[in-house]
């Protein structure tokens, strides 16, 4: 049957209502079990839409601009994809195969490249969205190299290695190392890398930088200890006995004073001055990936066996929300469009 214009005019436009576009800023939550992407509202914090991501999504992060996300699908080795989600259009742009690269995990998006761990591979990779290629690789040499930071300008790299109780951090420099004599060096511009190898404690996984540059903090689920890394000296300078077995991950808060660290049933929030702990909230079961908003005022707090992500009022310390993202919640990232 042939519709009026009328109708026609009415639908369309119903439809284009119905239509929740992206917000911006987005809170974005992988439901592992689910196989999707969650787009919240922050501000109501309600889900916009869930996205398809391919097989054991564990990590995402959003491209600069804040309208890609990227995905890394982990299946402990048994995967080796990148899912690209494009934000604003709410769809599934596809997958990046790594090849070889199995068991992709840790993410960042610095100096405009996607960085990524391969857990199976023992290595850390880029991947050049303007030339869609991987463009660098190297090799760790250790036991499930996990968790990745990039500095900004991509020249520094620090990563946790959970079966070998390790942190490597890797420095970009120009030239070789053990460079020819200068009679012998070919002429083409050259650089390397450099590797730096530090014991921390058994389990080594969730960790983050302080927002100074200066520390890294890592979480040792096996010990429940919290090692703090000087990155210049590339040194442990201090052990903190701080009570989180099962450490899965950790967060500053943006002005750099608290620590908050998943375990557990528990969030547990640390003074960076005194290496204190200030608060232990009980927020879920398996509790997981953290995200703080860049304001400093929330945190959000993955509940991997209940289902749901925890909001946390930073000021209060106390949780005020949960939102329903999927089953088995985990990988959060925070996406602002420029």
């Amino acid at each position: 049957m042939k519709r009026p214009l009328w109708f026609l005019l009415i639908a369309a436009f119903t439809g284009l209502a119905m239509a929740q576009q992206s917000p911006n800023p987005a809170l974005l939550a992988l439901s592992k079990q689910d196989h999707t992407l969650a787009i919240v509202d922050p501000s109501d914090l309600h889900v916009v839409t869930r996205i398809p991501v391919g097989d054991d999504p564990h990590e995402v992060m959003a491209s600069a601009d804040g309208k890609t996300a990227y995905i890394s699908n982990y299946g402990f080795g048994a995967f080796h994809t990148l899912t690209v989600i494009d934000l604003v259009g709410q769809r599934s742009l596809g997958v990046i195969d790594l090849g070889a690269l199995r068991g992709p995990h840790g993410l960042a998006f610095a100096a405009g490249k996607v960085w990524f761990t391969a857990e199976a591979a023992k290595a850390v990779g880029s991947y050049d969205p303007s030339t869609h290629s991987i463009d660098w690789i190297m090799g760790t040499g250790q036991n499930r190299t996990h968790m990745l930071n990039v500095f900004p300008d991509g020249k520094k790299i620090v990563t946790t290695n959970v079966n070998s109780g390790t942190v490597s951090i890797i420095d970009k420099s120009e030239g070789h190392a053990g460079a020819l004599p200068n009679s012998l060096a070919p002429p083409s511009h050259s650089e390397d890398w450099v590797l730096t190898v530090v014991p921390v404690g058994r389990g080594s996984e969730g960790f983050d930088l302080s927002p100074d540059g200066k520390e890294v903090w890592v979480a040792n689920a096996g010990d429940g200890t919290i090692s703090i890394v000087d990155i210049a000296e590339k040194k442990v300078t201090a052990t903190l006995p701080a009570n989180v077995p099962g450490a899965n991950r950790l967060k500053f808060t943006p002005d750099g004073r608290r620590v908050l660290v998943s375990a557990g049933l528990y969030l547990v929030v640390l003074d960076v001055a005194t290496h204190k702990e200030i608060k232990r909230l009980s927020v879920g079961h398996g509790l997981g990936g953290i995200q703080v908003q860049p304001d400093g005022i929330r945190a959000f707090v993955a509940s991997g066996l209940d289902g749901f992500v925890a909001v946390i009022d930073l000021n209060a310390l106390e949780v005020t929300a949960q939102i329903d993202v999927g089953k088995g919640p985990d990988g959060l990232a925070w996406a602002a469009r420029q």
